[in-house]
């Protein structure tokens, strides 16, 4: 067994697609393919079932996946030690990210940094906030940006600057010319929200639970799991969404979406990362440079 393939079969197992495994790991697709099946021959064993045109690990496959995962940090942690005796002239990170977050206050951020350090090569993994802690505490990930509460013994979280929520509708929408709101204004509209697990969801049904109104009193017309859906969705239709300024901002003053009330809630946003894993020198440049550098 090598640590080429445990890469492999990770990788394999995080997209359940050999294709995508290999576009990601720079492979080919037979290549790929052989390096799990030299691994279920060598041992006896069958990690993946192939259902229609997809994969799906066994359940051998999925006890083996935390094994290889928690291998394969160690290696990695191993790796940067080695790199830090370089100095920074090179490196690399792999950075998990929220997609408010990666999408919108993590980019200008990142060229900053390889601005000073070119040699750093970033992998950047965008999902939710509950996908990024687990990155994090299983070393799939060096560092989570995020912008919900995590509560993991294993992380600890670094607070960061932050966004507002805010409610906003399409421009056809009938509360969008109005300057009070009625005062049950939230249960009389439908809307579109983020999904469970987002952050951005979290911190919307925390502000619902202060004003004393229940998720279940709202009309969710549909769940997305992506802010640029959310926005462009209720530019076009006759629903409300709660999501990030940072999403909306240019929008908003393009007049293709009306703001209303005031912010909805305020949050900071974190940095995760495991207690007990090495800080390589390139790690802590990253959080020096985010933290000492530019802001919105």
């Amino acid at each position: 067994m090598t640590l080429e393939q445990l890469r492999v079969f990770a990788a394999v197992a995080d997209k359940q697609h050999v294709t995508k495994a290999a576009h990601e790991l720079n492979l080919t697709q037979s290549a790929t393919s052989a390096a799990i099946a030299a691994l279920e021959a060598r041992y006896g064993v069958k990690l993946f079932d192939r259902v229609g045109r997809g994969i799906v690990l066994t359940q051998e496959g999925r006890t083996f996946l935390s094994e290889a995962r928690a291998v394969l940090a160690r290696a990695h942690d191993a790796e940067q030690v080695l790199r830090d005796f370089a100095g920074l002239k090179t490196g690399q990170l792999t950075v998990g990210a929220s997609q408010t977050v990666g999408s919108y206050w993590l980019p200008a951020r990142l060229l900053a940094f390889q601005a000073i350090h070119p040699g750093i090569k970033i992998d950047v993994r965008i999902s939710n906030t509950e996908q990024v802690a687990a990155d994090v505490r299983e070393g799939m990930a060096d560092v989570g940006f995020v912008e919900g509460d995590v509560d993991d013994p294993a992380l600890s979280a670094r607070r960061m600057d932050g966004d507002s929520l805010v409610a906003v509708v399409g421009v056809q929408h009938p509360l969008a010319d109005l300057r009070k709101l009625p005062p049950d204004w939230m249960s009389k509209t439908p809307w579109i929200l983020r999904e469970s697990g987002s952050g951005t969801r979290a911190m919307f049904e925390r502000a619902l639970k202060k004003r004393g109104i229940r998720l279940s009193d709202l009309t969710v017309q549909l769940e997305l799991a992506s802010n640029e859906a959310i926005r462009t969705a209720v530019e076009a239709g006759r629903c409300a969404a709660a999501i990030s300024d940072l999403v909306v901002e240019k929008a908003v003053a393009a007049k293709r979406l009306v703001q209303l009330d005031s912010e909805l809630a305020k949050r900071s946003f974190y940095a995760l990362r495991h207690k007990e894993r090495h800080v390589s020198k390139a790690e802590a440049a990253l959080m020096s440079s985010i933290t000492t550098g530019a802001t919105r």
